[in-house]
């Protein structure tokens, strides 16, 4: 595609040649083929039942029925779900954050003793672990079965994510502290009233990391959640969904149904419960998108 520099933009005329028009109908194809997924779930969550149950590929929808929203929102469980991982959401992300910012922050500190060797630590972590049996002892041992805590403590924090803020802070210039520091201003409140608001893109960027890593919480509630069913989060709960296609629709949603001679498919009682697990964090997404990228790039090149 070649446009000419010395004419206004507005009146520059493009011409395309054929590797333009190949390398665009490659990438036009690979949308197409990301999009698709979202877009079948979406349908077929909006689905009816003899619509779909036809041979072929259901592209285009013919109808639009609530009826599989209904079916999932009459579960009683699904309601206390929702709310146990909006909690874990909030709670988790809360600590998450709180324990990520202050341990990058002293790390970045060149005066720390031992700052080194504690970066080392850090890393074997990442790479090697006591294994899944020990984990899960020590855990238990704890207390931590049939307990709401085993579904943000453990996972509240993340090397990788620790690295990102850490190096981002050592890009701040130290003048910043100096200046500070002068004007008698101790290190919490250099961290709160400096350092926080100047680290807005990379603060956004981890928030986000932690706040889908809890949203989809749902492997430490199969392993300890055994008995105290109330506390399940939302995934587990739509995990059971979508493995079993099995949802407690009470007696009047299936007297209901009966009277109405609606029948249920469970494809889209399963696309309907993945939309419900996929909104929040859709609805969430767009206000961190604009410090994403740039959180991600400063925090991971600066040393």
């Amino acid at each position: 595609m070649n446009l000419r520099k010395d004419v206004p933009f507005n009146k520059r005329k493009m011409s395309f040649s054929a590797s333009d028009v190949i390398i665009f109908t490659i990438l036009s194809l690979f949308f197409l083929i990301s999009l698709y997924p979202f877009y079948n779930m979406l349908i077929m969550s909006f689905a009816r039942f003899e619509d779909v149950a036809r041979p072929g590929l259901y592209i285009w929808p013919k109808y639009i029925s609530f009826i599989n929203y209904q079916v999932i929102f009459s579960d009683p469980a699904l309601m206390r779900a929702f709310g146990v991982s909006f909690f874990i959401a909030v709670a988790g992300t809360s600590l998450a954050m709180f324990v990520t910012t202050t341990a990058a922050y002293a790390l970045s500190k060149k005066v720390l003793p031992g700052r080194k060797g504690l970066m080392v630590i850090y890393v074997i972590t990442m790479y090697f672990s006591g294994g899944l049996i020990p984990w899960y002892l020590v855990l238990r041992d704890l207390g931590f079965v049939d307990n709401i805590l085993v579904m943000i403590i453990p996972s509240c924090f993340s090397v990788f994510s620790m690295i990102l803020m850490r190096n981002y802070f050592n890009s701040i210039p130290d003048a910043l502290e100096e200046s500070a520091k002068i004007d008698g201003a101790n290190d919490i409140r250099i961290l709160v009233q400096i350092i926080l608001p100047v680290a807005k893109p990379i603060l956004a960027t981890i928030t986000l990391f932690y706040a889908v890593a809890y949203w989809n919480e749902w492997w430490h509630g199969m392993l300890f959640i055994v008995r105290n069913t109330n506390i399940q989060p939302l995934q587990l709960l739509l995990r059971r969904i979508v493995v079993d296609a099995t949802v407690d629709l009470g007696n009047d949603m299936r007297h209901q149904l009966q009277r109405a001679n609606v029948m249920i498919h469970r494809p889209s009682i399963q696309m309907a419960s993945v939309t419900v697990a996929t909104i929040p964090i859709m609805l969430v997404y767009p206000f961190v998108q604009k410090h994403f990228a740039k959180g991600i790039m400063l925090g991971s090149v600066k040393a």
